[in-house]
């Protein structure tokens, strides 16, 4: 039997693993990054091996380091979690020759289903349905297509292409993603489906010859091909579920499989399904599987290796329905660029259960109050999965927590996910996975533009209560009072969006507010419309971090959390991100007109032009990576570009200057 597991992972997947071995009494060994030495997931485990440097290919992808880490801490088995080496050929076999136990499937099954193309060969001999495929992007005929990595997964690498002219270009870029991401910049090309469900079936093997499901998994709402809404149990047609799980168990037996595995279709309109690939490896998705059957499935994957025989010999009717959706750092307004800095604080209400199967909401975090998101790896933060007896009290849960969450420090997808799980259309089960481009009311943020000053006014008032609470003398004055009360307070902040709203405020003898006003335009000095009247408002009590005012008649808290000049808000209609500007700041050098800033720390890793050169708005500049994805930089507006001070392969932290474009001067 295991007795000491090391996990080849970092963040919620590490975390996740540790719990079901605590509860089974194996030892833990974690392995670290530079980056990650205070992750919570560290801490949680027995002992801590590092692994020298940041980047994937310096810690996380070097078989020789983690092996060693398992030498030296005594581990007996080693999980490789999901990502970096998790459906690694060579991986599994070098664990299994150092002696040690490997929990997952054989080498040979990761290496028949790890090629996509081989895997495509294989099982459509087994009677699995399979779409068109072209491994020579010459020989295309058939558009849309999906131009796809061959050795990895999670929307990576992943290009739809709908001209026939922007072939190329696509399976370049795919090509160099994939490379970056799992070290293989193999790509293949295969029919697009238009309106097509991602719909999964998880699969287990044992030893014995077993091969069960347990169930599908609905993965259509995606973003970069990636997925970040799953629900099970599938709303499906009837007597699609049957035969989605027989091909299923067909492509399992297809290489003997052994442990968890999934096998993901693409399900058309027409109730007709198509195989997509075969993850060999636990899913990020599968606690909804977990919610659904009760089953504890690294319990399971543990079981398996130490060679056990499965105790579910068929496959088990689901108890309700869960959704999970993946919080992520990253912005979907700005075309869900990842984001980075310091959570100064993570919190979601009414939690039931963390890391192992739970009824109600459970969260699979790798992240706690104080963690630093850098820009070395994924931008998931955590899972957040509610369990319901029907879809629709699941649904109205998961939305319901996400949204009294508290995530302050960096910007994430909670807006976008609350706003997806309350529509009418995800009510009405009503997904493809086009879902966020046909509904492009879900990028709105949760708090509406007239409900900003009221937040900005709670931020103000609390801002003023903390002063008074930290005041060493005259502490009895009322908090904001002034001798001449022809002067207001006044603050001034900046938004998440760069614009600037100013507050003004006057508190009378008592205490009370007296009257307020905001002035959204101040960051527009051209502005000449006057601002709508600011609703009545009363302010019923104010303290340093909880502001309760009565508006228009109706009582309303706002949770208020500082951090330096950061102020969050928290309030019954949304959260906002404020930054307290200074009364008198100081000068700032010029940039230069038309400079491009970097939005996020990353690697210059091509550009696209060269200085001097004649560009349309648009035209791409060049490209950054970072947090394992591709950003292109594109020209603002049609001109001349002045100066690209980064060249290919230069690091970049945010703000830096990548570009200069002087705009051409409109013909008079």
């Amino acid at each position: 039997m295991i007795q000491k597991l090391l996990v080849a992972n970092r963040g919620e997947i590490a975390r996740r693993v540790f719990a079901t071995c605590r509860v089974l009494g194996v030892a833990t060994v974690a392995v670290h990054s530079d980056a990650d030495a205070d992750a919570p997931y560290v801490a949680e485990a027995d002992e801590a091996v590092r692994l020298p440097g940041n980047t994937p290919v310096e810690t996380y992808l070097r078989i020789g380091s983690i092996l060693d880490a398992a030498r030296r801490t005594g581990a007996d088995a080693v999980h490789p979690g999901y990502g970096f080496l998790a459906e690694h050929a060579g991986f599994a076999a070098a664990v299994t020759d150092a002696g040690l136990t490997w929990v997952g499937p054989p080498a040979g099954a990761i290496a028949a289903m790890g090629d996509k193309i081989a895997a495509k060969e294989l099982l459509a001999g087994a009677g699995v349905p399979m779409l068109p495929t072209w491994t020579d992007g010459d020989a295309v005929t058939d558009f849309p297509v999906l131009v796809k990595a061959s050795a990895g997964g999670g929307g990576r690498g992943m290009r739809i292409v709908r001209d026939p002219a922007d072939l190329p270009a696509a399976v370049d870029s795919a090509r160099r993603e994939a490379a970056a991401a799992f070290g293989d910049g193999t790509v293949f090309v295969e029919r697009y489906v238009e309106r097509g469900r991602h719909v999964e079936v998880q699969i287990f093997g044992d030893t014995h010859g077993t091969v069960v499901a347990l169930g599908e998994r609905d993965c259509s709402i995606q973003r970069r091909h990636q997925k970040i809404v799953e629900e099970a149990p599938a709303v499906l047609p009837d007597g699609v579920r049957e035969r989605l799980h027989a091909a299923a168990v067909a492509a399992g037996r297809a290489v003997d499989y052994v442990g968890a595995g999934t096998v993901e279709f693409l399900l058309a309109p027409t109730g007709e399904f198509f195989f997509l690939e075969m993850n060999t490896r636990l899913q990020v998705e599968h606690p909804v599987t977990e919610a659904v059957t009760g089953l504890d499935l690294v319990r399971l994957q543990l079981l398996v290796a130490e060679g056990g025989a499965l105790p579910v010999p068929a496959t088990p009717p689901a108890d309700g329905h869960a959704i999970e959706v993946r919080l992520c750092a990253e912005d979907p307004t700005q075309g869900f660029r990842p984001a980075t800095g310091t959570l100064h604080r993570f919190a979601v209400p009414g939690v039931a259960g963390e890391f192992t199967p739970t009824r109600g909401l459970r969260l699979d975090s790798g992240v706690d109050t104080g963690s630093t998101v850098s820009v070395h790896y994924d931008s998931m933060l955590a899972k957040l999965v509610a369990w319901a007896p029907t879809r629709a009290e699941a649904a109205r849960s998961l939305a319901g927590a996400l949204a009294r969450a508290e995530l302050h420090g960096v910007a994430t997808n909670r807006d976008l996910l609350v706003r997806v799980l309350r529509s009418a259309e995800f009510g009405a089960a009503q997904v493809d996975t086009g879902f966020l481009d046909a509904h492009p009311g879900v990028f709105a943020p949760l708090l509406p533009a007239d409900r900003l000053p009221v937040a900005a006014l709670a931020a103000a008032l609390a801002g003023a209560a903390a002063r008074r609470a930290a005041a060493p003398v005259l502490a009895g004055l009322p908090s904001g009072w002034r001798n001449v009360p022809a002067v207001p307070q006044v603050v001034r902040y900046a938004t998440t969006t760069g614009d600037e709203i100013e507050v003004r405020y006057r508190l009378d003898r008592s205490g009370a507010l007296a009257d307020w006003s905001t002035d959204p335009t101040v960051a527009d000095p051209t502005a000449t419309a006057a601002p709508d009247a600011p609703p009545v408002v009363e302010l019923v009590t104010a303290a340093p971090d909880r502001v309760l005012l009565d508006v228009a008649g109706v009582r309303r808290v706002f949770r208020v959390h500082r951090a330096g000049s950061a102020v969050f808000v928290d309030g019954p209609d949304g959260a906002t991100e404020l930054t307290e500007l200074p009364r008198f700041p100081l000068p700032r050098a010029a940039l230069a007109v038309g400079s491009l800033l970097a939005p996020l720390p990353g690697t210059v890793t091509r550009v696209h032009v060269g200085a001097g050169q004649r560009v349309a708005a648009g035209d791409l500049l060049l490209t950054l990576e970072a947090m394992k994805l591709e950003h292109p930089v594109l020209a603002p507006t049609d001109g001349v570009v002045a100066d690209l001070p980064v060249p290919a392969g230069g690091q970049v932290e945010t703000g830096a200057v990548l570009a200069v474009v002087n705009p051409e001067e409109a013909p008079r």
